[in-house]
């Protein structure tokens, strides 16, 4: 059954779920929606997510939104490799992890955002680049604080990454694109290092996608 990924080469949100359609090695047709000239307001768009964002995973009949339930979603339909760690609370502490950048961070950075502070706020560029810079360093020193406090590991829950780690990752995607080193958050940097060897993330980096950037 073709799974259709709509997304975005920069979105972060759109990142995550790629990385987690290839861990799982799911063939996957990525279908662009240009989020900063508006695509997502188009009336075929409209139709698959109301919510006029991306990423949005069509799976047969099932239309899914909201990358962390996507991931979900993926691994109770595709169980092998696990996303999720085996016990209830490490299952609750990586959710945790995910939603310190997808309930926290990242929503205040997002294009709609960044173009609010501009039109109702009138904020300059330099002003608006200063808040995405600030929340992503706030993101950053959350995860260094979480990932000093895990047992040692090669990923945040384990022999394997999982939801924790590709939420640090697309946090890490987001700092890179702001041109914000890690060298502050040390334990990031390094499991940004570990993660960066596996290629369903760097496969699925947004700088390596169709419409980025040369």
């Amino acid at each position: 059954m073709t799974i259709r990924l709509y997304g975005f080469w920069r979105s972060i949100a759109t990142y995550r779920v790629r990385v987690a359609l290839r861990l799982k090695g799911l063939a996957f047709e990525e279908v662009p929606v240009d989020i900063l000239s508006g695509a997502q307001f188009d009336a075929a768009f409209d139709t698959l997510n109301p919510g006029h964002a991306v990423p949005t995973l069509v799976h047969g009949g099932v239309i899914l939104s909201q990358s962390l339930a996507i991931l979900e979603y993926l691994d109770e339909v595709e169980p092998a490799p696990p996303l999720l760690p085996k016990t209830a609370a490490d299952r609750a502490a990586a959710r945790a992890f995910a939603l310190a950048t997808i309930a926290d961070a990242h929503p205040l950075i997002v294009p709609r955002i960044r173009k609010a502070l501009a039109q109702d706020f009138a904020a300059t560029p330099a002003q608006v680049d200063a808040w995405a810079r600030h929340w992503i360093v706030e993101g950053l020193a959350t995860y260094e604080r979480l990932l000093e406090r895990q047992p040692p590991s090669p990923f945040c829950f384990g022999e394997a990454p999982g939801i924790a780690d590709i939420a640090i990752m697309g946090h890490v995607a987001s700092a890179e694109l702001f041109a914000i080193d890690l060298v502050a958050s040390p334990q990031v940097a390094e499991l940004a290092r570990r993660c960066s060897a596996v290629g369903a993330f760097a496969e699925s980096h947004p700088r390596r996608q169709p419409g980025a950037p040369a």
